[in-house]
């Protein structure tokens, strides 16, 4: 059974409603080719920050990708990504593996070049929930990222992380929404 988020998630930026800011700024990284090593997602529950992320993810190393930067959703890769069986993005729920020893893990991943695309991106949901020796221990390699990686943190609660990682990753704040039109 397929959860209701699931189900109705947006497939493509085209689809996306309320975050016109961060799709329009990730279109252009992808248009122009410009793309950073690290994003932050921040925001209140249920904004769209791993649904963008993941959209994200598709657009990176999507084969087809349009002129406007959006994703076929018709290549491998897209459909791996739609379909949880992609090797190329590694989803990692913070909440949960919130110790040194996870991220030395991840820290060794980091090294291996992406099984299929050109990027292996590393989405880490609720990244506030990491370790001080957690942060530190990612810290390194967000300083001295391989070319093949791109760290997507998303949060609900910036302010728990360090100011040593904040200044290495670009940060997109995610907005309520508002039935006002």
């Amino acid at each position: 059974m397929i959860t209701l988020y699931r189900k109705y998630r947006p497939a493509s930026f085209l689809e996306v409603v309320g975050q016109e800011h961060v799709v329009q700024t990730l279109k252009g990284a992808l248009i122009t080719g410009r793309i950073g090593h690290a994003y932050l997602f921040c925001g209140p529950r249920g904004t769209g920050k791993t649904t963008i992320a993941r959209l994200f993810a598709k657009s990176l190393n999507c084969e087809k990708r349009t002129k406007e930067g959006d994703c076929d959703d018709s290549c491998q890769y897209c459909l791996a990504i739609a379909s949880n069986t992609s090797l190329d993005l590694i989803e990692i729920d913070a909440a949960s593996q919130t110790g040194v020893d996870n991220i030395r893990e991840l820290n060794d991943s980091v090294r291996v070049a992406a099984p299929g695309g050109k990027y292996k991106i590393f989405l880490i949901d609720e990244v506030h929930m990491l370790s001080k020796s957690a942060f530190n221990a990612l810290l390194k390699t967000l300083e001295e990222p391989p070319a093949h990686v791109v760290f997507i943190l998303a949060t609900t609660e910036p302010h728990k992380i360090l100011p040593t990682v904040l200044s290495r990753v670009q940060r997109f704040d995610f907005r309520r929404f508002s039935n006002i039109q």
